[in-house]
Order: structure tokens, then sequence, then C-alpha cells
């Protein structure tokens, strides 16, 4: 794993970072093909040309040197807007392993162990039951909202309790959301089976409880001020509402695009009363890029420490047990583990042919991704705003982007 940066000023590392450091340099200088990073850019640009994808931008990274910040296309096909760097995407579930880390601030602090029960924070989940009526072998614990083997579930996998309880709603305070869902039946046992589910938006619910802040304003103090993450947040206030893309859907029968949430009517142009830790916030490439790189250096970004760097190894190393092992999200993902916040590639396998053992990421529901392959010291960002979810940049580009790696 890239080692971190030596801090030589440590009163330094106690102030917020005010600048970006997003500057692009010569791939030679970070061992990467100029070359085949060309191939790469040409074969995002196809993507567009042939309609596949409207707008993307592409950010890679290595030995903590942007070597590639590249934009595609148009933001809105309505306006024609281009894409820019400085472009807001709807991140979704882009926003767990933030959260996660959040958490995993506050352990360091000794404010909860990671088997602690959630009802010790959360008293409702104490009276949790499974879909039998019956209460569970054992309680849900922090942890297991980190791994996704809290036994919870998401309403768009078909749990109609969960969208008949209304579960996610912007309009509902956070607090509320999580008292509603701790009224739902477990659809298992925790910690025997991952399901993929609204754990992160109850350890949200625990950061708030902890730390007696708002999630936003822990996010705020705690993570994207000090990293230099200013557009980063729960919404999109009105200064920056013209850099926000438009949200794609699925294709009609004439194989277009369509607008499904356009920029000016935006729902996230409204602060939400429902601060969801697991799929609410937005952010730029160039932020998320900030976040991505302090993991990579094992919890450290320009001198300021966010987490200890055996923290960060314990979160990107699977946590899921054997005996819950596959996990997936209606699909089998082999050689697949889950850490704390973070999917970890445990072996090669034919679900994700490019990926290495030790890489480690997560998506957002709009086809936003992310990866780090530590080994490689390799941080790669994909962002385009297409709904339901489509592999294309991630899969079309990873084993292009892992061969232009020269030394």
């Amino acid at each position: 794993m890239h080692r971190p940066l030596i801090c030589l000023a440590p009163l330094l590392a106690c102030l917020p970072l005010q600048a970006k450091d997003l500057s692009v340099a010569a791939p030679k200088l970070a061992g990467m093909s100029e070359a085949k990073l060309v191939e790469v850019h040409a074969a995002t640009q196809k993507l567009v040309d042939e309609k596949m994808v409207a707008g993307a931008v592409t950010l890679i990274a290595r030995k903590g040197k942007i070597v590639q910040f590249n934009t595609y296309g148009v933001r809105d096909l309505a306006s024609g807007k281009p894409m820019e760097r400085d472009t807001i995407f709807r991140i979704f579930s882009m926003s767990k392993s933030i959260t996660t880390t959040a958490a995993m601030q506050l352990f360091e602090q000794g404010k909860f162990e990671l088997d602690d029960p959630v009802s010790k924070f959360i008293p409702e989940f104490k009276e949790v039951r499974l879909q039998s009526g019956e209460k569970p072998e054992r309680e849900i614990r922090i942890r297991d909202l980190m791994r996704h083997t809290s036994g919870l579930s998401y309403g768009f996998f078909g749990a109609a309790d969960y969208i008949a309880a209304g579960i996610g709603e912007r309009d509902r305070p956070l607090a509320d959301d999580v008292r509603a869902i701790a009224k739902l039946p477990l659809v298992c046992e925790p910690g025997t089976k991952f399901v993929y589910s609204v754990s992160t938006d109850v350890l949200g619910r625990v950061v708030e409880v902890i730390s007696g802040q708002p999630l936003d304003q822990y996010f705020h103090e705690h993570l994207f001020e000090p990293l230099g993450m200013p557009d980063t947040g729960f919404f999109v206030p009105a200064e920056k509402a013209p850099r926000l893309a438009a949200l794609n859907g699925a294709r009609e029968d004439d194989r277009q695009i369509r607008v499904i949430d356009a920029p000016a009517t935006s729902d996230y142009l409204d602060k939400p009363k429902n601060l969801s830790g697991g799929g609410g916030l937005v952010a730029t490439a160039g932020d998320y890029f900030r976040f991505c790189q302090m993991i990579l250096n094992g919890g450290e970004l320009e001198g300021t420490r966010i987490l200890k760097p055996e923290t960060v190894a314990m979160m990107t190393t699977n946590q899921i047990p054997d005996e819950a092992m596959p996990i997936g999200i209606g699909d089998t993902r082999i050689g697949i583990g889950f850490g704390l916040g973070f999917s970890v590639v445990t072996a090669k396998g034919d679900w994700d042919p490019a990926a290495r053992v030790g890489e480690f990421g997560w998506g957002g529901a709009a086809s936003t991704h992310y990866w780090m392959s530590p080994d490689d010291e390799l941080l790669v960002i994909t962002m385009r705003q297409f709904m339901p979810y489509q592999w294309t940049l991630e899969r079309g580009l990873k084993g292009m982007i892992y061969d232009a790696i020269e030394n």
C-alpha cells in the first residue's frame, strides 16, 4: 500500500485544506504509458460517439499523481451543456464509504466498539424481529451495518414493506426514517448473509447520536472541509445549480437516452430532511478523488490525518465470514468480499475478470464508480449519470488502465 506522506509541519496538519490540487501530471512521472492512456481516452470517446454514454468524467491517478482527468459529451442532453471537470453528480451509494469513514473516526476515539449492538445508540433496534415474528439469535451489531450483514434490506429489491413504510423519502428526518426501519422484519439472521441494504443509513444515524451533530454538519467539519471537498454535500446550493448534471434513464424503443431528472427541477436543489448516509450525497470527480486518495494513502492527505493506517487496512480487507459468502446484489460475485464500507477483491474470477486481488471500491446507482488497487498505487473514478446502473465505463476501461502501468 502507498505509504502516508510525512507531515513536516504538525501545526499545518490541523488546518483545513482550502485549495484543491487537481493538476494533471505527465503519465511517465507516475510510471504509466502515455500512449496507452490515449487508448483509454479513445475508448471512452467512442462510447460517447456511439451514443452509449451521454457524457462522462474520468479521473486516473497513480502514486498520488493525477495522470488523466478528462471530460466527454454533455452533462445535459436538453441544453447540450458539456461535461466539465467540476460537474456535480448524484453519487448515491458512493456515499457509503464516506459515512463509514465518519463512523470509523468515532471508533478510533473509543466512542463505540464494532461489536456493540446498534440498540446501544438507537434503542428501537432492541425490539427488531425476523419475518417469522421471532427475535433474532443476536442483535444487529455496528459491524453488521458496515458490511451489510444486518438482515435489513432495500425497497427496490422487492421488499414491499420498505416501500409501504416510505423508507428513504427525502422529506422525512433521518431519525424518523431509522425508527421506521427498526419496525420492519429482518430478511435473515444478523451476521449470516450479505444483503445490500439501508444499513449505512442506520449507521449515519449512529454517527449523529454519538457525535451530537446532524450528519451534514459532521461530514463538513470532519471530512469535507479538512480534505478540501467544497462541492460534496446532500444538495446543490443555488450558486452551484448550473453545474449539476442531468440524470438520464433507460433507453426507449428508439434506443435514445432520455433525461429523467433535469437539473433545473431536480429535488437535489433543495436540502433534504433525510440525510441519507447510504445514498444521499452529490460530489464532483475532483472532490471524490481527494477522499479516495486519503484512503489510498492510509488515512492521510497532504498532512491532514483522517484515519489511522490500521483502521483503513481493516476497512479495506474482507470482513464477510466464509459462511456468509459470496456477496451479490441480485447476482453472485465470486471472488468479491466486503470490508467496512468497500467491496474487496479476494480472488481472481469471472465476475470481474480485469480486477486485481486486493482492489477495493464501490459504485452508485446512477453509474458512478471508483476503484483503488493499493499494490499498484492506482485510483480510478468514472462518473456519468444513468439509471439503472451500467458497468459500461468501469468494465470497458479497467483492463486497459491496468495495462497502462509500466513500472
